[in-house]
């Protein structure tokens, strides 16, 4: 099984922007209406600037408005909400995202939470996490948060139909592993969502003929960990030493040993990372459409 397919979530995301940009445009051309993207940064924080300046450029490359807010570090939770309840209430703000990790004195529940459910285009509502939860449809669909859509999106395309697969996803978190569960078992998969407390995570994960990695540990998941076949979608992005006082990225799979069981892998960088801003365009259109009563593209 060496030299495992690998899952190009750069090209993928290209293309998905292409299609974002034709939707933006039919928007325009046909209902006068331009998506608007608003997102909030506070504090000073190296990956997230980098990240939201990423979103912005992209934004405006597919045509839509960008709306960056920045707020000190110091800023009051009360000065925060504020901010979030004049985007609410902006008609030409269509999507609403606030940079996470806050500082350490506010609540980021209580701050997503704040968020008008139809423009929380990363997921994170409760409303949009119960959705996603009950399967909800029409105008009850949930908006799907980024990352885990972008995984979705891979594994679709790479496998078509996954009913009746196995899927294991290493990491609970709120804004990837409980969401990509959900997703999985909407796709008809047989999920088990793994975490530290996971007893034999190795033979646990050899289960899977989906394995989704997203605990933040630098190539935990080894190569014998895997099997044969199997799809590996490595959510993971670590800065690790390396010799010379350099770093480099890696994710949470031993992606060189995990070459040569697995079927198909996604590389670190070059896969989920750049899907994750992709899905936040298309989230965008998708409750830009859903706000003026228009039927949203299927991506």
């Amino acid at each position: 099984m060496a030299g495992a397919v690998t899952l190009d979530g750069k090209a993928f995301a290209a293309g998905l922007r292409e299609r974002v940009s034709a939707e933006v445009a039919s928007l325009k051309s046909e209902h006068g209406l331009t998506p608007g993207l608003a997102v909030v940064l506070v504090g000073e924080d190296p990956a997230s600037q980098v990240y939201v300046r990423s979103k912005g450029k992209q934004t405006v490359e597919c045509g839509m408005n960008s709306f960056e807010h920045k707020m000190d570090a110091s800023v009051s939770q009360e000065e925060l909400l504020a901010k979030v309840a004049e985007l609410n209430a902006d008609p030409a703000v269509h999507g609403i995202l606030v940079q996470l990790p806050l500082p350490k004195h506010m609540d980021d529940l209580a701050v997503i939470d704040a968020i008008d459910p139809a423009k929380d285009v990363d997921g994170f509502h409760a409303i949009n996490a119960g959705r996603l939860m009950t399967g909800g449809k029409g105008a009850a669909a949930p908006m799907v948060p980024c990352t885990p859509l972008g995984c979705l999106l891979l594994l679709r395309d790479h496998l078509g139909d996954m009913s009746g697969l196995t899927a294991v996803v290493v990491g609970r978190s709120n804004i990837v592993g409980k969401p990509m569960g959900q997703l999985l078992l909407q796709e008809s998969c047989t999920v088990t969502i793994a975490h530290s407390r996971t007893k034999d995570l190795p033979s646990v994960c050899r289960e899977a003929d989906i394995l989704v990695a997203a605990v933040g540990r630098p190539e935990m998941v080894k190569g014998d960990w895997i099997k044969p076949g199997a799809t590996v979608i490595d959510v993971g992005i670590n800065r690790i030493d390396v010799e010379g006082g350099k770093t480099r990225l890696v994710g949470d799979v031993a992606t060189a040993e995990a070459r040569e069981v697995a079927g198909a892998i996604t590389p670190v960088p070059g896969g989920i990372g750049p899907m994750t801003i992709a899905c936040l365009l298309a989230n965008t259109v998708t409750a830009t459409c859903r706000q003026a009563g228009i039927d949203a593209p299927d991506f």
